[in-house]
């Protein structure tokens, strides 16, 4: 019993020290309570204390008084001015167009600690009591005429980097490592005048400078020189139907990024402009027959584009392989995707004409005007030719006469030994690239000499051996069409570009022809030098009339073969004489 006493007079003394203890803090609680709803109450429609705009405290006011008060304490800057070391720009603020909205100010203002969350409210506008909150400046500006005004200003401070390069001049690696500069720095310094504005602070900025450095160490100029080194006498073709795209040494060498890899840029460049060349839209095939020729022939093309995304990836290997090997050449097929014509070129003709079988080209850059003329007008008649099964064509026959009563001019020629001005100069140019059409069609050539000298217009992108000199009667140059179907010859000078195309259109029948490297052996030197007086021509006057060059003998083998078995083959040899440059001295005396 007494244990039992003693337990509840132990309780009530615990229960009634609680009691004491908790009145007060129900009654702590209770107050802050109270306080902080008046707190909130009091501020229900007024922006809370201790909030302030450009160091203007607008707190414990309405919208309406803070925007008020704003527009008369917050003044906007006449002028913003921008220096950097000795230099002072003053960009007046009216031609930026800067504006301030005290208005929308003060609804950013008011915003502050009403985000909607009732327990992160509550803490932030507690602690807003103790610790005051800064609200941006609702400023707008053109950043348009912002940028314009700071980019010239760039313009003048700045001094811009050079960036490294590379290039092969006269057969060597010139290196230029490339040089720092300082510039400036545009999207930090919008940031900071963007600041100003918002803060209201100081529009006196100085402008901040970055310094851009990409020129090359030492060892990176050594490692991009090594680089380079390995596509020396190098070259890159591209192959797309029968036209090869060339990249040359200095062409490859000027792709190189310095620090590694390829120049995208230049590589993009290459790649668009020989994709201009090759797109095209497919064609229906178009063909007429009159008097005894082919009036208008259009033949059947697949369209063309050119994957691009697979013709870099190409183009970076090769490069990469290139550097690695001895080769001095790689080639590789352009990647296109074709889309076919609606019609077949064999559904509009019944002489039994349905794909090209053949593709010869050359070009006669530096051509004199008459012979230009002439190329074009030689072409013009044999083009449309066709070329009946087990008939030989015959190059002579099928020009006609060659004479200025034929609407040739002069142009040079050679005759008896000599580079004269003669009727007709350049037409050897059209035979010379029908015979190069005849070897990729793999047709029997049945007569073709070569001719006296190596002429420099049929070198031009060929190997040498690859002419055919005609001159009525003779010499002449034939080939027999020994397929089942008629051959049509179609042939296009361009005389903007100095280029001729001959295309031959027939029916395939499965045979490849094959032609070697020309080889190039007994090499003499050219002739002296040689002048000869001319009276027609004033004293003190010179004119070259014929170019020197090296005699040779060019030799290549010829085969055709059909599912692996051989038709027939053929070696032609083409004896080049030395020969002397010619200059004419006048005689006559002058007027």
């Amino acid at each position: 019993m007494v244990s039992y006493a003693k337990n509840m007079t132990r309780q009530r003394y615990f229960t009634n020290y609680i009691t004491r203890m908790l009145i007060p803090v129900l009654l702590l609680v209770l107050t802050i309570v109270s306080g902080l709803t008046a707190y909130i109450l009091m501020f229900k429609s007024l922006i809370y204390p201790n909030i302030l705009v450009a160091k203007t405290n607008i707190g414990g006011v309405s919208l309406t008084e803070a925007s008020l008060i704003l527009s008369e304490k917050i003044l906007k800057p006449d002028f913003l001015t921008l220096w950097y070391k000795e230099k002072k720009y003053q960009i007046e603020t009216t031609d930026i167009d800067l504006s301030y909205d005290f208005s929308s100010t003060a609804q950013n203002a008011y915003q502050i600690v009403r985000t909607g969350n009732i327990f992160l409210d509550l803490k932030n506008r507690i602690f807003l009591l103790f610790r005051p909150e800064d609200v941006d400046i609702v400023a707008t500006l053109n950043e348009e005429k912002l940028q314009k005004i700071i980019s010239k200003i760039s313009d003048e401070i700045s001094t811009k980097p050079i960036s490294p390069s590379i290039k092969l001049t006269s057969g060597k690696i010139v290196i230029e490592k490339g040089s720092a500069g300082n510039v400036l720095n545009k999207t930090q310094l919008l940031l900071l005048i963007k600041n100003s504005f918002s803060k209201g602070t100081s529009t006196n900025l100085e402008m901040p400078m970055t310094i851009e450095d990409p020129s090359l160490s030492s060892k990176e100029v050594d490692d991009l020189r090594t680089r380079a080194e390995k596509y020396i006498g190098k070259n890159i073709q591209m192959k797309f139907e029968f036209t090869i795209f060339y990249l040359n040494d200095s062409e490859m060498i000027s792709l190189l990024d310095p620090r590694g890899g390829y120049r995208q840029n230049l590589i993009d460049e290459v790649i668009q402009k020989n994709t201009l060349l090759i797109n095209r839209n497919p064609q229906n095939p178009k063909f007429s027959f009159a008097s005894g020729r082919v009036q208008e022939f259009q033949p059947a093309l697949d369209g063309v584009n050119v994957d691009t995304n697979k013709y870099k990836k190409l183009t970076a290997l090769t490069l990469d392989n290139l550097s690695n090997t001895p080769e001095k050449t790689l080639s590789y097929d352009i990647p296109v995707i074709r889309v076919a014509p609606e019609v077949s070129t064999g559904e509009v003709n019944n002489f039994g004409i349905k794909e090209l079988i053949g593709r010869g080209t050359s070009t006669y850059f530096h051509s004199i005007p008459g012979r230009v003329y002439n190329v074009s007008l030689a072409t013009s008649r044999i083009n449309g030719t066709l070329v009946k099964p087990g008939d030989t064509f015959s190059f002579n026959s099928t020009l006609g006469d060659v004479s200025e009563f034929t609407g040739y001019k002069q142009a040079y020629i050679i005759s008896e030994g000599k580079t004269i001005l003669g009727d007709g100069g350049g037409v050897c140019q059209v035979s010379s690239t029908l015979f190069r059409a005849l070897l990729n069609a793999g047709l029997p050539i049945t007569e073709r000499q070569a001719h006296a000298y190596r002429v420099g217009y049929y070198e031009q992108g060929s190997p040498p051996g690859m002419d055919a000199t005609v001159y009525s009667p003779s010499p002449d140059l034939k080939f027999k069409n020994d397929t089942t179907s008629y051959i049509l010859i179609q042939a296009k000078a361009d005389t903007k570009h100095y280029s001729l195309v001959f295309e031959l259109y027939g029916t395939g029948d499965g045979r490849v022809a094959t032609v070697t490297k020309p080889v190039v052996s007994n090499v003499t030197p050219a002739l002296p030098t040689v002048y000869q007086d001319d009276p027609s021509l004033p004293i003190g006057t010179t004119k070259q009339v014929d170019y020197s060059a090296a005699g040779a003998k060019v030799t290549f083998n010829y085969s055709v073969t059909r599912s692996g078995e051989t038709i027939f083959k053929k070696t032609f040899i083409s004896s080049y004489r030395p020969w002397a440059a010619v200059y004419l001295r006048g005689t006559a005396p002058a007027n």
